[in-house]
């Protein structure tokens, strides 16, 4: 792997891997020599941290985090459904849950691995990515042909979360190459697409179910996200020349080699901080129209997880920019901490829509923001391989993969065992046999801040 460096439009020097054997050498700021096949080709580069094409790829990763993971999040909607109408009312909560978690958990899952593998074959991002989108709509598709459980896991839940993956791993391969002193910034923006995602299209999702079914609602999803996600894909494109590879030429290692941020305390501290603000979050975005639909209608139901998770739009790009400016570790445990409490003093004594409302907003704001920290707290652990942040989120991403999976089946066998209780709807601390799950997703939030703190006393600054 060869390092080349360049200067940006403010003047400062950043390292940028170039993959592969061809040689690479910087000419100046904004141009790229490299020597290919005996020939010298000159490539001017793009602004870095600013300029048309840094924002025109910025807007396009932006309208396909509302496609992929704004979908994913209004799960909950489905979730809903499928427990109470035809042909899956029969089957258990966290069985239906299993659909949107293991699409989840796919998503964050496969990072790692598409990671490692591009980082030999960077020049099949983008094919990968729309096969990706063709294996997510017509997942989406066939699933609407499931009559068995099993079935619409298979559709809905891992192949449309392998397919959403492809889609969205050319925003964690290129945004580092668009973004250096406004990563965070970029992030944010790039990341609230979930939560404009997430407020609309609970709306959307509910009209569908109730006027067309389950079986149209997919069909027409699937359309959507034809459509919507090529759009965007096509405004996908990388500010460093792609690397091309001559049948029999050396490919760079698939596990590259020196990865030292695997064995420092930092990493750890920051991959346990990730997880455990996923066991709290998602159980959350699953499990909210369902305690709502208890104290209100279906409607409240579709709104509160509208707002929950639109709450995190202002503030995914808040704190986003905050993380470019002060030490993204404190904002970590801020943000968490005053999730927790929000947790144990406003949604464990709800008993009136008011206090749900107030409780998602809070929440779904200060937890749904955290994502934006992921690039800065990437490139720091990164340290003096600025090359391996990438790889380094994708770690992360695998670890909150996981935990995608493990909190929804902690808190399902909870909220399973609290509603059996005959006075669990009335009880004056975690209504609706809550008070478990409650009290395990506040505990996950207060154990993310103290997490956060180790994060900020294991950190080192990354050599420029």
């Amino acid at each position: 792997m060869k390092v080349l460096q360049e200067s940006n439009d403010h003047g400062d020097v950043h390292e940028l891997s170039a993959i592969g054997e061809a040689q690479t050498s910087a000419t100046g700021a904004g141009s790229v020599e490299a020597a290919q096949g005996g020939e010298s080709i000159v490539q001017e580069l793009a602004a870095i941290d600013g300029g048309w094409k840094a924002w025109r790829f910025c807007a396009a990763a932006f309208a396909i985090d509302i496609i992929v993971w704004g979908f994913e999040f209004s799960y909950g909607i489905f979730q809903d459904y499928y427990t109470s109408n035809p042909p899956f009312e029969n089957v258990s909560s966290v069985a239906i849950a299993a659909v949107g978690t293991t699409a989840l958990a796919l998503q964050y899952g496969e990072t790692l691995f598409l990671s490692l593998f591009f980082e030999r074959y960077p020049d099949f991002i983008m094919t990968s990515a729309w096969f990706g989108l063709a294996l997510a709509s017509l997942s989406l598709l066939m699933a609407s042909f499931a009559t068995k459980m099993w079935q619409l896991v298979l559709l809905q839940g891992v192949c449309y979360g392998i397919g959403g993956g492809l889609i969205y791993f050319p925003i964690v391969a290129l945004l580092p190459q668009w973004f250096s002193r406004r990563r965070g910034l970029a992030a944010g923006i790039i990341f609230s697409g979930s939560g404009i995602g997430g407020f609309v299209f609970p709306y959307m999702l509910e009209g569908l179910l109730a006027g067309i079914g389950f079986r149209w609602t997919l069909r027409t999803w699937s359309a959507i996200t034809l459509v919507f996600a090529g759009i965007a894909l096509l405004g996908m494109k990388p500010r460093l020349p792609v690397p091309k590879f001559q049948r029999g030429q050396r490919r760079p290692r698939f596990i590259p080699p020196q990865l030292q941020f695997i064995k420092t305390p930092h990493f750890w501290a920051l991959g346990a901080a990730m997880s455990l603000q996923s066991l709290s979050y998602y159980p959350i975005s699953l499990y909210i129209p369902t305690f709502t639909k208890g104290i209100s209608t279906p409607l409240s139901a579709s709104i509160v997880l509208s707002l929950f998770n639109s709450s995190g739009v202002v503030c995914q790009i808040l704190i986003g920019h905050l993380c470019d400016r002060l030490p993204y570790a404190w904002i970590m445990a801020a943000s968490t901490f005053g999730s927790g409490l929000a947790v144990f003093l406003l949604w464990g004594f709800a008993h009136t829509l008011p206090l749900v409302i107030a409780f998602a907003i809070i929440f779904g704001g200060l937890m749904g923001g955290f994502i934006s920290v992921g690039p800065v707290a990437a490139a720091d652990c990164a340290g003096n391989k600025p090359e391996q942040s990438s790889l380094v989120w994708a770690c992360s991403y695998l670890l909150k993969g996981i935990t995608v999976v493990v909190g929804p089946i902690i808190t399902g066998m909870l909220y399973d065992m609290g509603s059996a209780s005959p006075d669990s709807d009335q009880a004056r601390y975690g209504a609706f046999g809550f008070k478990n799950f409650e009290i395990f997703v506040g505990a996950c939030a207060i154990a993310t801040s103290v997490a956060s703190v180790i994060v900020a006393a294991t950190r080192k600054r990354a050599r420029v």
